[in-house]
């Protein structure tokens, strides 16, 4: 099953893709609320879709396939962190506190982009894509689960594209905090949510999502890689995020930047100079993934921002001046 929304006209649709068709919900019915009523709802209302139901895809504009509660990104591949830490904090390498525990960080989701929309990046010269696989949980979600639990817990999947302000970012990472700026104007998702049943096939021995994914920027290929060179399958993803602390139905699990070219800082990193070139305006980025589809997202003209000062210097006295 795949799952999805659209713009149709004024109207915000939402439902399954059937073939080429978009197919409202029953009783309508929003992913929002599917995803919290779990797969076995869904199989249900999937069993309702009639033939020729719903309006050609082509007659709509496909939206984020949800509005996400929380989104969490990861950092699971060793071969991204390993390019990537060159080029955004000037020395290659992964440190050993990567092995203990799959970190990540929370991305906004207010500024969540649907497939073919395009970007508005902030005023920067090392403007990046991230290509990645994201998992969507389903209800009821939980605290402390265990992988089994969290695995069960996984609706679906979806393309995701974290695009990346590179120079911001180091900048404010060697404040030991972020990413925030570098990443906070934009995340794609999309063009659906596909179950995760559907995908069961390309599970490794070891519980790893064997797909294949590839990056194409202005229609040449820049990267490609299997999702399945995680260091930890998906359920860990989850499982680790709920420890001390609660996932939802609608959380999205980013599975970090695949490596071989997963992005341009990988490459700039390994090569020591910026090719391929940063993206710029104009530029198409491309993700296809196996088993989901393709997802693609241009750049948009970069928003300069009101100016803010730089941080004053203070006396750091202890009390008031007397009046």
């Amino acid at each position: 099953m795949r799952l999805a929304r659209w713009e149709d006209g004024p109207d915000i649709g939402e439902g399954f893709v059937v073939g080429g068709r978009a197919v409202p919900f029953p009783d309508n019915l929003t992913v929002a609320k599917v995803l919290a009523q779990g797969l076995k709802r869904a199989r249900g209302l999937f069993g309702q879709v009639k033939d020729d139901a719903g309006r050609p895809l082509d007659a709509v504009r496909l939206l984020a396939p949800l509005v996400p509660a929380s989104i969490r990104d990861f950092v699971a591949f060793e071969e991204h962190v390993e390019g990537v830490s060159a080029s955004v904090d000037g020395k290659s390498e992964v440190v050993p506190e990567w092995y203990q525990a799959p970190t990540f960080y929370f991305t906004n989701p207010h500024t969540v982009l649907g497939p073919d929309e395009a970007v508005a990046p902030p005023v920067t010269e090392r403007l990046d894509f991230e290509l990645e696989v994201a998992a969507v949980l389903g209800g009821p979600g939980g605290s402390n689960l265990d992988a089994a639990d969290a695995g069960a817990a996984i609706f679906g999947y979806t393309i995701m594209n974290d695009w990346s302000a590179r120079d911001i970012q180091s900048r404010e990472m060697k404040v030991r905090l972020g990413p925030a700026k570098g990443k906070d104007f934009g995340t794609s998702l999309g063009p659906w949510i596909v179950t995760a049943d559907e995908l069961e096939p390309f599970l490794d021995a070891d519980g790893f999502l064997a797909v294949r994914a590839e990056v194409h920027v202005n229609g040449e290929r820049v990267g490609e890689d299997l999702v399945s060179n995680m260091g930890w399958p998906f359920p860990e993803l989850v499982a680790y995020a709920s420890r001390n602390s609660k996932v939802v139905a609608g959380d999205v699990f980013g599975s970090g930047t695949v490596g071989n070219g997963g992005c341009l800082g990988e490459l700039w990193g390994r090569s020591g100079e910026l090719n391929p070139p940063p993206l710029q305006e104009g530029d198409e980025v491309r993700m296809v993934v196996e088993g989901i589809g393709e997802l693609a997202g241009t750049v948009g003209p970069a928003v300069v921002p009101p100016a803010l000062p730089r941080a004053r210097s203070r006396s750091r006295e202890r009390s008031r001046a007397a009046v």
